[in-house]
């Protein structure tokens, strides 16, 4: 089962990617993870991608694609795999389909969760990290026992600059001219599916598996 997440920031795709990988017992591979993992083990792709990065500078698709390609032909991928934050815009989606042809695979799912922009915007307002240990609640679906206290460390929660309304606009902005347009990409490719994400998460993590088949 081979998937990708699609939605703007703040709909929610991290988290049910997260579950369907459990569920589904394949990996959620997301473009962080994997420049990470390369940088770390100093592979000669973790040392291309740290080049720009250390300059501030974004990592040529190519390049993204390359690290992307060579982390789901690794042994735990064989059964399928979802990509969170891979493809992000359509040189990205066209780079991975004809790197995907050339290993003879394709994409099986891209699953679209669909959010209005004011209800994001709300939303993401109303989540805080903790500045300890990094974990995330949200003050109104999935708050603290104790109000702005991490349950995890104990340390103190607060609210983001990325989480700032005027942020999460120009982010919302952004994701409007780059990254909707695969939605028609894939929509185009035969894959797409839609799930209504201002339904709670339990409900939105339903429908997909029942997409899924699962």
């Amino acid at each position: 089962m081979k998937i990708i997440m699609l939605g703007a920031p703040g709909a929610g795709k991290g988290t049910q990617a997260k579950k369907i990988a459990e569920v589904c017992k394949i990996p959620h591979i997301s473009t962080g993870d994997i420049f990470r993992a390369n940088i770390k083990n100093g592979t000669e792709l973790g040392a291309k991608a740290k080049t720009y990065m250390d300059k501030g500078l974004l990592v040529p698709d190519e390049l993204v694609c390359d690290l992307v390609v060579d982390r789901i032909q690794q042994d735990d991928c064989k059964n399928g795999f979802i990509l969170d934050g891979f493809p992000r815009t359509i040189p990205q989606a066209e780079a991975l389909k004809a790197a995907l042809t050339a290993i003879e695979e394709k994409m099986e799912y891209a699953i679209d969760i669909d959010v209005p922009d004011e209800n994001i915007i709300n939303r993401m307002a109303g989540r805080r990290a903790c500045v300890g240990c990094g974990a995330t609640y949200h003050v109104e679906f999935n708050p603290t026992k104790v109000e702005g206290v991490c349950d995890v460390c104990g340390d103190k929660l607060i609210l983001r600059d990325d989480d700032k309304p005027e942020t999460v606009k120009r982010r919302l902005d952004v994701y409007h001219e780059q990254t909707q347009p695969l939605i028609d990409f894939y929509k185009k490719e035969g894959i797409l599916v839609t799930v209504d994400g201002t339904q709670s998460m339990d409900k939105v993590f339903e429908d997909i598996l029942k997409v899924l088949g699962v």
